[in-house]
């Protein structure tokens, strides 16, 4: 009887500790991806880049081809299922390799998967998509930066894929594609509740100059600055 009591006071301190924990976070979430920064942007508008969510996920869409990068030489046509080369844009969104391979669906998410990815014990990839063209809406909204400004976003997220001793992007071959057009590739970091998908594209903005949240969780954070 004494055993029972005490183990019923040590799952009551973890159901609290769990409430507080997710109180204090999706507040801090609130707070922090309600204060903008870099909301003055000054340079000219040279390259047209765009944010694009699922409703959850937030990717980065360039083009595929500018005079200051080409990014069909790392991340290639042949990759993918249509093998089609006349595409005009390429989405990226970085994230849990776990959550991109292994889950196809809400359905198919398992402890393991769902525990390394709060916790950022598993590894990270690249999601990468490309389009013929953008349709701006309340999921896709477009915004004007200086070639300055793109080969900051360019050198930030060359630094967050993996690479080869040949210096190329690592590709992942997997049957796990979403569509004709995607695949996925090896990325640095690890996932968590502190650095998700949207942090990571928050953090794209931040070093291009563009408007973005100190910091933010969620795509709702990031999208609340471009109405």
């Amino acid at each position: 009887m004494i055993f029972l009591k005490k183990l019923l006071k040590y799952l009551l301190y973890i159901v609290i500790s769990l409430v507080v924990f997710i109180g204090l976070y999706f507040s801090m979430a609130y707070v922090l991806s309600s204060i903008e920064v870099n909301s003055e942007d000054l340079e000219p508008n040279e390259i047209t880049i765009y944010i694009k969510t699922n409703g959850v996920h937030t990717d980065i869409v360039m083009p595929v081809k500018s005079d200051i990068v080409d990014w069909s030489k790392q991340i290639k046509f042949e990759n993918t299922k249509s093998k089609d080369t006349t595409f005009n844009y390429i989405a990226l969104g970085w994230g849990d390799k776990g959550f991109y391979l292994e889950t196809p669906t809400w359905n198919d998410l398992t402890i393991p998967v769902a525990f390394k990815a709060v916790t950022g014990l598993s590894t990270t990839a690249f999601h990468s998509t490309f389009y013929h063209e953008m349709n701006v809406d309340k999921s896709c909204k477009k915004i004007e930066i200086s070639k300055k400004q793109y080969r900051n976003l360019i050198n930030y997220i060359e630094a967050s894929f993996q690479k080869n001793n040949k210096n190329n992007f690592i590709f992942i071959q997997t049957k796990a594609v979403y569509g004709n057009n995607d695949a996925f590739y090896e990325a640095n970091g690890n996932y968590s509740l502190l650095q998700t998908c949207n942090t990571w594209s928050n953090s794209v903005l931040k070093v291009c100059g563009q408007k973005a949240c100190l910091w933010t969780p969620f795509d709702t954070g990031i999208f609340s600055k471009y109405q």
